[in-house]
């Protein structure tokens, strides 16, 4: 879907609108490059039409994103950190003064400063890449230690609240409505010997003992980008998911995506291992940033953080097949199962390499 005239003259941004071309490989939102003229020089903007089916409630999304970005500016600016355009977010206005604008046909579009000479990598190719992800998600952890995260709104209800995941999970077992369950039994009795994991964190959360934080919830590599020359860790970004959470929501996500030695989908089950040089990584550049902010019962659990998000996630592959893949996009039978097992054989890995997380977590 391209953009239309109104809304190319919505945005309150100087010169001439002279191109635009689709940018970036995201699935949820249609994402642009556009580019306007002025005096004579290019300027590069990202546009964005937000996937409205995803996200209900788009103003309480754009006032979270105004909120989290605000607030770093200020962080930023109070502590003479330079660079700080290139270390955060900037929103353009609309002619209007809103931070979105809404078309005839009802869509909603936002527009970004672009982020020249940065880049984002795919994967994680070597450990200085997982320190600096981490590193960066540390920092955003420590900008909005203080922010109240009661002024954002959940914009995905329930969206890392695991015991309400294997729920889910129990109810479509028993209804088995594809007639599937018969092909999984070994993995749903998987979850079901781990059930005493599911309700761990959202215990010593409700009890008080694990701070409710702002939290990005997709701490993927590619959600970072990276000075081009040093390869240092400068912004993140992708920010529709930023809600209240947990701190080891978005570390166990990290650990899940960045210590991963192959594919989400990889049916060579001997291949799947979780890398411990890269979970040490991780714990080192999350700690160098977040470390004086993060309460000792965090710390003491990032290396569990990474085991429960990766069941989780195996959980919803799981729950996905037995309701006939209409979640999870898939491209051959039984690719949600191969997920599943892949993401439940990393869990094993983790189990396998326990005490010696728990060490490079205490050296750290």
């Amino acid at each position: 879907m391209s953009q239309t005239k109104e809304v190319i003259d919505a945005f309150d941004i100087k010169g001439t609108h002279i191109d635009e071309f689709p940018y970036g490989n995201g699935h949820i939102n249609d994402t642009f490059c556009v580019v306007y003229e002025l005096n004579g020089k290019r300027f590069r903007f990202i546009r964005q039409r937000i996937n409205k089916k995803i996200f209900k409630n788009v103003p309480a999304l754009m006032n979270n994103i105004s909120l989290v970005i605000n607030h770093q500016y200020e962080k930023l600016s109070q502590a003479g950190i330079p660079d700080i355009d290139k270390r955060v977010l900037t929103l353009v206005p609309t002619k209007n003064g809103e931070n979105y604008f809404v078309d005839s046909a009802g869509n909603f579009w936002r527009t970004y400063i672009f982020l020249e000479n940065l880049i984002s990598l795919e994967t994680v190719e070597k450990t200085a890449h997982a320190f600096e992800t981490a590193k960066a998600f540390g920092e955003f952890q420590r900008r909005l230690a203080d922010l109240d995260a009661n002024k954002l709104t959940e914009t995905i209800p329930n969206f890392h609240h695991t015991r309400s995941r294997f729920n889910t999970l129990i109810s479509a077992v028993e209804n088995d409505k594809f007639n599937r369950a018969k092909d999984v039994r070994a993995e749903i009795d998987f979850v079901l010997n781990r059930e005493s994991i599911v309700d761990i964190l959202l215990n010593l959360q409700k009890s008080g003992v694990l701070p409710t934080r702002i939290t990005h919830n997709d701490t993927k590599l590619n959600n970072v980008m990276l000075n081009a020359e040093t390869g240092e860790g400068m912004c993140v970004i992708d920010l529709d998911t930023v809600m209240p959470g947990l701190s080891l929501y978005d570390f166990g996500d990290m650990v899940r995506t960045a210590t991963s030695t192959v594919e989400e989908d990889e049916r060579d089950l001997s291949k799947a291992n979780m890398d411990i040089n890269m979970f040490s990584a991780l714990v080192k550049g999350f700690l160098t940033s977040a470390g004086d902010v993060l309460v000792e019962k965090e710390i003491e659990l990032l290396p569990f953080s990474g085991k429960l998000i990766t069941f989780e996630i195996g959980v919803r592959f799981l729950t996905d097949y037995l309701q006939g893949d209409s979640y999870f996009k898939i491209h051959r039978k039984k690719q949600n199962v191969d997920r599943c097992r892949k993401q439940f054989k990393m869990v094993e890995s983790m189990e396998e390499q326990e005490i010696e997380m728990i060490k490079i977590v205490e050296k750290a």
